[in-house]
């Protein structure tokens, strides 16, 4: 799995004009699920983005995590993260999850991260063209991937 976490003072998501899901002051996540990814890959992932000391403390320094933070969590599913540019202009999706292994995997995830972060995580609409609003804060953009571990 994959993501990108992005600290926001605020983010939403609209599918067809209408917002399905919006926080204030957390994380917006991109999430990309590729074929074989396992509970651990989750697990580790969840772990990760919930103890990142990415949040400033009252010096002004990058020392909370989101749980410290009180920071909300919007989790958006993107295959997109699995672009592949090696042969010419049009990227290849080759290595993203098909839909209906992406999806129960997207779903657990959310679950997953709702427990560990405490509090409902809001969300778009899996496989829907998402409109995606954020005011980025730092900006702060971190890449992670359950494979490499960084």
């Amino acid at each position: 799995m994959r993501a990108l976490v992005q600290r926001v003072r605020e983010a939403s998501v609209a599918v067809d004009g209408h917002v399905t899901g919006a926080i204030g002051p957390g994380a917006l996540v991109f999430v990309g699920v590729t074929d074989g990814d396992s509970e651990d890959d989750r697990e580790w992932l969840v772990h990760k983005i919930v103890n990142l000391r990415i949040f400033d403390d009252d010096a002004g320094v990058m020392n909370k995590s989101i749980l410290d933070a009180g920071g909300s969590i919007l989790a958006v599913s993107q295959f997109t993260l699995y672009a592949s540019t090696k042969k010419g202009q049009r990227p290849s999706w080759s290595a993203a999850a098909r839909p209906d292994i992406a999806q129960p995997i997207f779903n657990a995830f959310v679950a997953t991260l709702s427990i560990a972060l405490g509090k409902p995580i809001a969300t778009g609409v899996f496989g829907a063209p998402m409109r995606i609003a954020l005011v980025n804060d730092g900006p702060v953009t971190i890449w992670l991937d359950s494979r490499t571990r960084e």
